[in-house]
């Protein structure tokens, strides 16, 4: 299934400088003054696994392919947003279908690039930016509650569900509560497709000397309210992504890092999401699949085809850490590492999997 994130922030926070790093693209244009970015840009990435090279080195794979995660970067917000100032609300449209919103907030002092506002306060952005999604699903609610009142069949079942639903978010935004459902929470209003009751991610972009009094605050705000968080430093994230794969490592060393700001964000998006990962190997090709972890088998066959769950018989699966200690499928088989199981079975991260079906 992957994920798609939709990138939001203040003017001048470095959105398009992690979105130019994290997609290894030069898509969005990265300059310092507001609105910079006037299309959304839309990237596409693998998802950064060890494990993938190692499986496919065992199983003589001709290919590898990684699970994808999109990210999606709209120009900045800037304050009265919901009511047509600036151009991000112009682009608010392109995040509602996403399936989590990363908040990208400037945790760094740098006189040569402006802040709108003219100081960095990364907690008073975090509320202006908030405010401005609220408004913008209340004024969306509103719009859609009216067009539904004239509409003659609403007493059919599911327009009452909807109509229900949507007046009791609206009334939680109107009162200024928050739709951002807590670490491993569900949504009550998925379905209505409102960007300030997505998952959040906070990524704290900090200089290159790292953590400091701002990402501090931004870090213990998400951890109060139950939030996921992470520190990046976008511009070290742009230096890395123009070199050379072969330098790549050496340059990560040499800053005293061990792995991307990439594979961070990446890390802590699946945990926002509660996502786990199962792998197919052969001879054509190894690859990663994104489920929601506890899935059982038959819903993670979905994720390759719907026939496998429509006619699933049984999964032949092999821990990741058995698969490369015995050398692979025929080793592991042996040593009576392969299991078949059935359709209760919950699929755990690194299950390199073989379902068996007939439709």
């Amino acid at each position: 299934m992957g994920f798609n994130c939709g990138i939001v922030g203040l003017p001048n926070v470095g959105k398009s400088t992690l979105f130019n790093a994290l997609t290894q693209t030069a898509a969005a244009e990265a300059a310092n003054y507001p609105f910079c970015t006037i299309e959304p840009n839309v990237g596409c990435v693998g998802v950064p696994d060890a494990r993938l090279e190692k499986l496919a080195s065992i199983a003589k794979s001709k290919k590898i392919i990684p699970t994808q995660v999109e990210f999606v970067d709209i120009a900045g917000l800037v304050r009265g947003a919901s009511k047509g100032e600036g151009l991000g609300n112009q682009f608010l449209g392109h995040i509602r279908s996403t399936d989590a919103v990363i908040h990208i907030l400037r945790c760094f002092e740098d006189e040569d690039i402006t802040h709108v506002d003219g100081k960095v306060d990364p907690l008073k952005d975090l509320e202006t930016v908030e405010t401005e999604l609220m408004l913008a699903d209340i004024d969306s609610l509103e719009k859609r509650l009216a067009k539904l009142n004239k509409k003659p069949h609403m007493s059919s079942g599911e327009s009452k569900d909807i109509q229900d639903l949507m007046q009791a978010a609206l009334a939680l935004l109107s009162n200024g509560e928050s739709l951002v459902p807590k670490k491993g929470e569900g949504s009550r209003f998925r379905e209505l497709e409102l960007i300030s009751d997505k998952p959040v991610l906070y990524v704290c972009n900090v200089s290159e000397s790292g953590a400091n009094k701002h990402s501090d605050a931004v870090m213990k705000y998400a951890k109060a309210h139950g939030f996921e968080s992470t520190i990046v430093s976008c511009s070290i994230e742009a230096e890395l992504a123009s070199l050379p794969p072969n330098e790549q490592v050496e340059f990560l060393q040499s800053m005293g890092m061990s792995e991307t700001g990439l594979a961070k964000v990446i890390r802590a998006g699946y945990k926002l999401l509660n996502l786990s990962t199962f792998f197919t190997a052969g001879p054509e090709e190894t690859r990663a699949w994104s489920i929601k972890t506890d899935s059982l088998a038959p819903d993670a066959a979905a994720e390759i085809h719907t026939d496998f769950k429509r006619g699933f018989i049984c999964a032949a699966v092999i821990s990741y850490e058995d698969y490369v200690a015995y050398n692979g499928e025929a080793g592991a088989k042996a040593a009576g590492k392969m299991r078949l199981e059935g359709k209760e079975y919950v699929v755990q991260d690194g299950d390199v999997v073989h379902f068996r079906f007939n439709v």
